[in-house]
């Protein structure tokens, strides 16, 4: 368990934040800490819910998502500063330059159509153009200081390291730097898909925002990792791969198969952001699916804190039971799944760990490593066109069941759909 005072993601689900603003156990910083830190949750997910539904208009998995604008022009100073650096390799150098090149030729087309004067902020830059070359083949990470300030209006903040730089002095700059470059390598060489949209787009993150902030989270609107400090209980979050591959996987799945963000279609997009992560952080420990722990976020949590996770995916329900925390709420069946349930838009991260269990299931019984079988059927899921915005888990589950069939046959089928039934998700009888 990792001591250092770092960083949480959004993988921190809202009711544990609430259990710790609530409770009596807790001294007054620390519960007005997390409280802040909900009440920014709130402001994101009410974000995220508008960017899904925006994506899913009109629906249709693959269309909306290829209909919306690209957001991966990363501001021309850092293409420049990379262009530039001397501790970057020539390959990385020649890549942004040919790259900086391109968008000042862009944005000078972008200025001459609309008549105006010539600018050359870096947000005339982001704002002139989805394009980008044929040929680029390069996916740049930037990482940023946010200098713990809170307003998103300033992000990202100075930038600290990009693409093919040495390592900073800054650990939390070198992990989010690091930990993404494998989330994408995961991706990459796993299911042969390019960055997080499969068009080379740019990963920018930004460090030490906020001040003590309890959480860090994947943002929608201006497409980039944001990454608070951590505080009493909440830490070293830019050191847990699976919370960033969680993170990063829901830009993912604007680009395959966005889902609703509420209710059961909004808990498969927690659950797959799971999936994902807790395969990336398999592959980096390289851990076969009968001996991994299944834990999401096992680094997250302080020394001296009753728990293991975050979530446990193996056994939802399980992570956590410290008075000051309150006990894990999860449920890992469809019995006991609440369809009138009024917080966070209807339980997204409560009822995530029923899909869960379910994939941890069919990983274990087909053996191997998760991604080979399991995780190929969940990934050909996303990519079929075939998950509506507003699937509910027996729609998903059966997409699962036949993609399975198609990949590996009647028997990996059977698998996959007695781990869905293990978990409780079943057809209705007619009878």
């Amino acid at each position: 368990m990792a001591t250092r005072n770092h960083h949480v993601c959004f993988v921190v689900p809202p009711y544990l934040l609430s259990a710790i603003s609530d409770s009596e156990h807790n001294d007054a910083p620390t519960r007005e800490s997390a409280r802040h830190a909900l009440d920014h949750h709130k402001k994101y997910t009410g974000k995220r819910t508008k960017r899904f539904a925006e994506l899913t208009l009109p629906r249709g998995a693959r269309g909306a998502a290829a209909a919306h604008p690209r957001q991966n022009i990363v501001p021309n100073h850092m293409l420049k500063h990379i262009a530039e650096s001397e501790d970057v390799d020539e390959n990385t150098r020649a890549c942004a330059k040919r790259d900086l090149e391109h968008i000042q030729k862009v944005n000078a087309k972008y200025v001459t159509s609309q008549g105006l004067k010539r600018d050359t902020s870096d947000q005339k830059t982001l704002a002139a153009t989805e394009e980008a070359p044929s040929h680029t083949v390069q996916t740049y990470r930037a990482v940023y200081d946010a200098k713990n300030d809170q307003d998103e209006a300033d992000l990202p903040g100075t930038v600290v390291r990009v693409e093919g730089q040495k390592a900073s002095k800054d650990e939390a700059v070198n992990e989010a730097y690091d930990n993404a470059g494998k989330v994408l390598s995961f991706y990459a060489d796993i299911f042969n898909w390019k960055s997080i949209d499969n068009k080379n787009a740019h990963v920018i993150s930004s460090v030490h925002f906020g001040e003590k902030y309890e959480n860090a989270f994947w943002d929608p609107e201006i497409a980039q990792m944001v990454y608070g400090d951590g505080s009493t209980f909440l830490t070293n979050f830019t050191g847990a791969v699976d919370v960033i591959g969680h993170e990063l996987t829901h830009a993912v799945t604007e680009y395959t198969s966005p889902l609703d963000y509420t209710g059961q279609s909004g808990a498969l997009n927690e659950h797959v952001s799971d999936v994902f992560g807790i395969m990336v952080k398999q592959r980096v420990q390289n851990e076969t699916a009968d001996k991994a722990d299944w834990l999401i976020g096992e680094d997250c949590l302080a020394p001296g804190v009753k728990g293991v996770a975050l979530r446990s995916m193996k056994a939802p329900g399980t992570a956590y039971d410290d008075p000051r925390f309150g006990k894990d709420p999860q449920p890992d069946n469809f019995s006991k799944f609440e369809s009138n349930y009024d917080d966070d838009n209807g339980g997204v991260h409560l009822y995530s760990g029923i899909p869960n269990k379910a994939f941890y299931l069919a990983s274990v019984a087909f053996g191997g490593y998760s991604w080979e079988k399991a995780g190929k059927i969940w990934w050909e899921t996303m990519n079929s066109g075939q998950v509506a915005a507003k699937v509910t888990f027996i729609q998903f589950a059966d997409v699962t069941v036949d993609k399975a069939e198609e990949l590996f046959g009647a028997d990996a089928g059977t698998i996959v759909r007695e781990a869905w039934t293990d978990v409780g998700v079943v057809r209705k009888s007619s009878t």
